[in-house]
């Protein structure tokens, strides 16, 4: 039986005829928070205020034709973070004029118009496999417009990104999209800076997802900015997908995944990403961090879960990959330069961490290119 929640929730949405679903986007109540320091407010304009017990209002926004699950992925993310783990997220589901809009499905979906005198923490603009989505709606655009210099924070899912764009939200800046109009976006736009390999990206406050199930992963990495990493998890885990995707598309992050709590701990991490062509060894470290090397080891595994030479091996993996993929530089060159001593040692490393040789990923990264 599902929990009481669940079956609560599924009374949002009713059946107003055959083909048609009208979903009323459920105000979430203020869940008491977990107990954590007070950030400080980075905006003062409408609800774009963070903080582990402020509620932030995420707007979602649709357009005719749609894709539906770019809406229902982050809004499902964010739904249990909050019921759930304790979140405090309110999401409406918001488009130009407001009322039914239809996803490309055929579903419509009940919407508020946007209100400006009030604007959210986050704005989130869903993508569409449609022409019109990569021409960008006008009347979209100019909501984005609006509203985009008063929120904290935009993201895109999907093809969104390529009005995110048409409103001039990515120009300069770093982005990414559907693998198949990866492409596209750069010739429509050469002020952006396309990405085509990576899940999502972040450039400041503006963050840009790739094709539809991205979407939940962009969430995800949205909550954790938020309310920190255990949260993201436990809420992946209730939705049964990957915290972190790892592989040619991964976001991949060695440090933050093992969170290290001490300043201690961090500076020594810190040190050796920014030394990784040197050698790395368990003394120099401990003398990085002002105690013996037995100590430190033990400290190190205590706070990470893993042992300094693993995660040495994977903070080189990480400085590797793009220069893999990048294609400029020999395997061997690579090689010297994140401070693997030879290419069968960085071979073995990519295929432990990554599943795949750094010769396969720089194909896969060409073709995607091409």
């Amino acid at each position: 039986m599902p929990p009481a929640w669940a079956a609560e929730a599924c009374h949002e949405c009713r059946l107003e005829s055959i083909g048609q679903m009208s979903y009323k986007p459920r105000i979430l109540p203020n869940v008491q928070p977990r107990d954590g320091p007070s950030l400080r407010r980075l905006n003062q304009q409408g609800d774009a205020r963070v903080g582990p017990s402020l509620q932030r209002s995420v707007w979602l926004v649709v357009f005719p034709g749609f894709e539906l699950l770019d809406l229902s992925g982050p809004l499902c993310a964010f739904n249990l973070a909050t019921f759930a783990h304790g979140a405090r997220y309110e999401c409406s589901v918001v488009s130009a004029g407001g009322d039914l809009v239809n996803c490309s499905s055929g579903f419509a979906v009940m919407t508020k118009r946007a209100v400006r005198s009030r604007p959210p923490d986050t704005l989130v603009v869903v993508g569409s496999p449609h022409e019109e989505s990569l021409r960008g709606n006008p009347e979209t655009v100019k909501l984005i417009r609006s509203f985009a210099p008063k929120v904290r924070r935009v993201a895109s899912v999907c093809t969104g990104s390529f009005l995110l764009a048409a409103a001039g939200v990515l120009d300069g800046r770093q982005a990414t999209t559907h693998w198949r109009f990866a492409g596209r976006l750069r010739t429509s736009f050469p002020k952006v800076q396309v990405n085509d390999d990576n899940i999502f990206v972040r450039d400041g406050e503006v963050w840009t997802s790739a094709g539809i199930t991205s979407g939940i992963d962009l969430a995800l990495a949205l909550i954790e900015d938020d309310f920190g990493a255990e949260m993201s998890k436990g809420t992946a885990r209730d939705m049964v997908v990957y915290y972190r995707r790892r592989g040619g598309q991964s976001q991949f992050s060695t440090i933050l995944e093992l969170e290290p709590t001490s300043e201690r701990i961090r500076h020594v991490l810190s040190f050796a990403q920014e030394h990784l062509s040197e050698a790395l060894s368990v003394e120099r470290l401990a003398e990085i961090a002002g105690i013996s090397p037995r100590q430190f080891a033990r400290i190190f595994l205590t706070e990470t879960g893993d042992t300094p030479a693993h995660a040495i091996e994977r903070l080189r993996a990480e400085a590797a990959l793009p220069q893999i993929q990048d294609g400029f530089e020999s395997m061997e060159v690579v090689a010297r330069n994140v401070g693997f001593r030879d290419i069968e040692r960085m071979r073995r490393a990519f295929i432990r961490i990554f599943g795949l040789p750094p010769q396969s990923l720089r194909r896969a990264a060409r073709v995607n290119k091409s």
